[in-house]
């Protein structure tokens, strides 16, 4: 990212709430893509089923992928994210398709970069944010409850797996790194060290934004942290934003993002999903009745980047925009300085 996109974005920042794009999953599933829409030519005798792999569509059906990028686009958002969702080794591994994780973040990165480039104006930049998720395993929760020992990766792995990711990422031209979704601290740690051991590499560095689920109304995220103490774990990276997406619906987010916005001396972010799955794993929520919380959050100072995550659509993303339009953005807190700690719960020590 250049010095002049970066001072663009800050300077819009400041300026209104952003608006991020709302669910890759939904739009492509509308689309009902067959077994051999997966496979396209290419992996026609591919030896797995790859039903399900919705990165491969980049390869496969790029113009599907292109077309839901512009459809969020003309809603209103400023940031689109790459489909690239689960394009790391670890987790393409269970399709045997972990040699075509970095072609994955290069193709999706590109797509998404002519998209943005087609729709920005001089007023109305559009940004790529560089999609990475925290792969289908976890470093600090064994996967047999018999073993609580046992763990099916390791810190190394995922580090170089996210590395690997962001590489291809900025390759096809990202302007930020997204590392969403986050349910196991330890992950992002993991990515937040491979991604640094790659800017050293690479001698720049482009911005990060983080984002992290709380499952449930625990108010914990899977490994068991509270929201501050996810915090205290993670803002050593200094990103762009952190915030909170998935798992909730707007109204059970809220206590969530409310704490987020008292402590994060960054920008933040929330992209809640269209609601709780109801009996046929669908979501309810509207846009008009998604709009009217986010209103609200806006309104209650919270917000500087706002969007959608399972069951939001462009519609969505055009009732937010709408509605927190002219809306001033959150301002940052001035915190004092002390040490602050963390393991499940957060710790402050004064000087």
């Amino acid at each position: 990212m250049t010095s002049s996109r970066r001072d663009s974005l800050i300077s819009a920042l400041e300026e209104r709430i952003l608006i991020l794009d709302g669910a890759g999953g939904t739009m492509i599933q509308r689309a009902k893509p067959t077994e051999e829409d997966y496979r396209g030519e290419r992996f026609a005798d591919w030896p797995k089923d790859l039903g399900g792999n919705n990165d491969l569509l980049t390869l496969t059906k790029p113009d599907l992928i292109r077309s839901i990028h512009d459809e969020y686009l003309a809603a209103g958002a400023d940031i689109i994210e790459t489909n690239t969702f689960s394009s790391t080794t670890i987790a393409q591994a269970d399709y045997d398709m972990q040699s075509l994780a970095y072609e994955l973040n290069v193709e999706g990165a590109r797509i998404a970069r002519q998209a943005a480039d087609a729709a920005a104006t001089r007023d109305k930049p559009r940004f790529v944010a560089g999609a990475i998720g925290p792969t289908n395993r976890t470093a600090s929760i064994s996967p047999d409850v018999n073993d609580p020992g046992a763990r099916n990766t390791d810190f190394d792995s995922l580090a170089a797996a996210y590395a690997e990711a962001a590489r291809g990422l900025l390759e096809g031209g990202a302007d930020l790194l997204l590392i969403e979704t986050i349910f196991d601290t330890l992950n992002a740690k993991a990515a937040l060290f491979g991604i640094d051991q790659l800017f050293g590499e690479l001698g720049e560095k482009v911005p990060l934004m983080l984002s992290v689920t709380i499952t449930d109304q625990s108010g914990r995220t899977l490994s068991g942290q509270t929201t501050e103490g996810f915090w205290n774990s993670v803002r050593h990276a200094e990103p762009l934003s952190v915030g909170i997406n998935c798992a909730l619906g707007p109204d059970l987010m809220r206590p969530y993002i409310m704490e987020l916005s008292r402590i994060a001396e960054t920008y933040v972010s929330a992209y809640p999903n269209a609601g709780l799955p109801n009996a046929f794993g669908e979501y309810d929520e509207t846009p008009e009745g998604m709009a009217a919380h986010i209103g609200e959050w806006a309104e209650s100072g919270f917000l500087n980047i706002i969007g959608g995550c399972c069951g939001t659509t462009p519609d969505h993303i055009r009732a937010f925009a709408a509605r927190v339009s002219g809306v001033p953005p959150r301002q940052r807190p001035a915190r004092p300085v002390v040490m602050r700690l963390s393991g499940l719960e957060p710790v402050s020590i004064a000087g």
